[in-house]
């Protein structure tokens, strides 16, 4: 099993809603550690090109190459999805920088379905 540390861009199988197909892409891991552990799952978040229509929880990743990204990219906050940890390929690390972005906008998100 892939060990995936937090802040890792990973390559993982995203499953869709509208067609019976999963397909390859990069995103970002930001639970690890005892859930993976536990029960060999990772919780990520969608990293797509900037060339899409942007989203107000976006952050645009800084330097993609070191991400591991073939383009300029961005995370997209409010798409998360629930992995086997066992099915992710690490690519590359999110910039010190981003991780701040990120971090903020995860608390935000989160504390309007936990109050």
């Amino acid at each position: 099993m892939a060990i995936c540390n937090l802040w890792s861009v990973v390559r993982v199988p995203f499953p869709y809603t509208d067609r019976p197909v999963r397909q390859h892409r990069p995103a970002l891991v930001v639970a690890a550690n005892g859930l993976q552990s536990a029960h060999a799952l990772v919780w990520v978040l969608m990293i797509t090109s900037v060339e899409n229509r942007g989203w107000p929880e976006d952050v645009v990743i800084s330097n993609y190459e070191r991400a591991g990204l073939p383009v300029a990219s961005l995370v997209r906050c409010a798409k998360v999805a629930t992995i086997d940890a066992q099915d992710t390929q690490p690519i590359g690390t999110l910039p010190n920088a981003d991780r701040i972005k990120v971090a903020r906008h995860v608390r935000r998100l989160l504390s309007t379905i936990l109050a």
